[in-house]
């Protein structure tokens, strides 16, 4: 059944497939300015919009409209995020892995801003509790910045500065789990929200310069002695020109550009003794060129314009476009010097924009956002948790899959993806009374979970952290048992230690559900019957037109739940059969659509 559902769902996504025809770049006149326009552009260059901010974009018209999108900024509460405080000096430049840290710390007598003990049973203990514990904090304060962004998304009225990061977020992919530094890709959000919607060039090079990104592609070992091709590759593959437009030689000649591009804290540096500073053959071009002149030659390139500009439209506009349309827009891009925003005032005004209306599957973080939007809430509730709830139904943000970022489009849905949106949606409407908050009780591994309750018991260390086979009676090899009993560090104290000292400094977040009274908006809106509910309910929720037949049902359904058909006099048991039928108009497919 689940999976009919979702090839109809696809089906209302299908075009007729990419033509050649030019793409209309005209504007569209103000006569042709209404309502629906308006919640279009709402939902592509934002999450959606309240009924007030529709009036008010009805009220600008198209070009005033679509410059209130270009040129809003987040509240003043929410242009700084509030770190937790949890950075001590000496954690950076963060060891690979534990093995490396106690390494560390046996050759040099410190490591992480720890002093070694100077004898006594697990010297190196501190020293593993600090490398869990950054580990730990990290992770928990990336979730806070989630948070943050997410707000920022949320209590913007036209937030296209956190759309356009949000398509950055996912093309110049960087993911917390390498880079293991929550201020780093923090740097790099800010990156995108202060420069997204300016120069293409600058913001390449931002990137390029970007702590996280250096450290995540490995710029940090990338030298004259051995170049490391990771970024240069990906620079051209992945963020200005596709597979295809450039050759090994290519890649080589560029890796040789960035070497001695390196990171220093959250500071990008040059190392003049390890850069390749000798002439170099790349695009065609010869000369001694640095990591900078390879982003010139690039964007020289027609193909880095077109890959750009259509990437920008099958995001903000419709999947499909032929390569006569990208060569277009990427002419348009090229006019426009590269200038993001310039594009985009043009793409947002164009009879092209708006005639794509539902035509595209919102992702995860926009269909959550959106839902949110539409529901009234004036902040992200911590109850269903931002973070679960979008990971849950394919997409986490600061923890893109790999350096591609996210497919988008078709593969956002499958039938069991369906059923978790639909799952988030009960969750709003109807929290969850086992939920746990994440960041106050973390998932621990299962042996780690049980080290705690063993030391509640009265037992040792070295009892309380042998696995539970030997718990229980198993035999542990004599090597292990003396190591146990006399050791440099217990890695299972470490991990436990790392996460109880993560939580008691990480800041918690606001754990209250949504506050939803949908009778109180109902009966103020004057609705007499189930029909004019799920009409009002239709016009402010969906994007595409539902089939009589389906509207039809849902009114037959709520009347049942209501056994009878005076809204007004069910006043007093209204609430929860309203949110029964809210949940199951938001599972339908045709709610997936923006």
């Amino acid at each position: 059944m689940r999976r009919a559902v979702v090839v109809a769902l696809l089906w209302l996504v299908q075009g007729t497939g990419a033509v050649a025809e030019p793409l209309n770049l005209s504007p569209i006149q103000s006569a042709q300015w209404d309502l629906d326009k308006a919640r279009h552009l709402a939902s592509r260059a934002g999450f959606g919009a309240s009924a007030e901010e529709l009036a008010a974009l009805v009220r600008l018209g198209p070009k005033a409209a679509v410059n209130a999108f270009l040129t809003s900024r987040p509240p003043e509460e929410l242009a700084q995020f509030d770190h937790s405080g949890i950075f001590d000096a000496g954690l950076d430049p963060f060891p690979a892995s534990r093995p490396a840290t106690t390494r560390l710390a046996k050759q040099t007598g410190s490591a992480l801003g720890i002093t070694v003990k100077p004898g006594g049973n697990r010297p190196l203990q501190p020293v593993v509790d600090k490398f869990f514990y950054w580990l730990r904090a990290s992770r928990l304060e990336t979730d806070r910045v989630a948070y943050w962004w997410a707000n920022r998304m949320l209590r913007q009225p036209y937030p296209l500065t956190e759309k356009m990061a949000l398509f950055w977020h996912g093309h110049f992919a960087a993911n917390e789990d390498k880079v293991r530094d929550y201020r780093k890709m923090l740097k790099q959000l800010e990156l995108f929200q202060r420069a997204g919607l300016g120069s293409f060039r600058e913001l390449l090079i931002g990137v390029a310069q970007d702590p996280a990104m250096l450290v995540f592609l490995d710029a940090g070992v990338n030298t004259k002695d051995s170049p490391n091709e990771n970024f240069a590759r990906e620079v051209m593959e992945l963020f200005t020109m596709g597979v295809g437009n450039y050759s090994e030689a290519d890649v080589r000649e560029a890796a040789r550009a960035f070497t001695g591009w390196s990171v220093d804290d959250l500071s990008f540096f040059v190392d003049p003794q390890l850069h390749d500073d000798a002439s170099k053959q790349f695009l065609g071009s010869v000369g001694a060129f640095n990591g900078v002149d390879i982003i010139d030659l690039i964007l020289q390139q027609p193909i880095a314009s077109e890959f750009i500009a259509a990437k920008i439209y099958r995001f903000f506009v419709h999947t499909e476009l032929s390569d006569a349309g990208a060569k277009q827009l990427g002419q348009l891009l090229r006019q426009k010097n590269y200038h993001i925003g310039d594009f985009l005032q043009v793409l947002l005004l164009s009879e092209e924009f708006y005639r794509h209306r539902g035509g595209r599957i919102k992702g995860p973080v926009e269909l959550v956002v959106s839902t949110y939007k539409q529901l009234g809430l004036e902040r992200i509730p911590g109850v269903p948790d931002f973070n679960q709830a979008t990971q849950g139904i394919g997409q986490r943000l600061l923890h893109p899959p790999t350096v591609a970022g996210w497919s988008h489009g078709r593969s956002w849905i499958t039938p069991s993806l369906l059923y978790e949106r639909g799952n988030f949606v009960l969750d709003v409407l109807f929290p969850d009374m086992n939920f746990v908050p994440p960041d106050r009780f973390p998932v621990y591994t299962p042996e780690v979970a049980k080290v705690q309750e063993r030391l509640r018991q009265g037992m040792s260390i070295s009892a309380a952290t042998r696995p539970t086979a030997v718990q229980q009676g198993g035999v542990m090899a004599q090597s292990n048992a003396l190591a146990d009993r006399d050791e440099d560090f217990n890695t299972r104290i470490g991990s436990m230690r790392g996460w109880q000292m993560a939580i008691e400094r990480v800041k918690p977040i606001l754990r209250a559900p949504a506050r939803v009274r949908l009778s109180d908006e109902v009966l103020a809106a004057g609705l007499k019957t189930p029909e004019e509910v799920v009409a009002y309910l239709h016009n402010k929720y969906f994007s595409v037109e539902l089939a009589p037949e389906v509207l039809q049902d849902l009114a037959r359904s709520l009347a049942a739940d209501l056994a009878g058909e005076d809204i007004p006099a069910a006043r007093s048991y209204l609430e929860s059969p309203l949110r029964r039928l809210l949940h199951k108009m938001l599972s339908l497919p045709d709610y997936q659509l923006g």
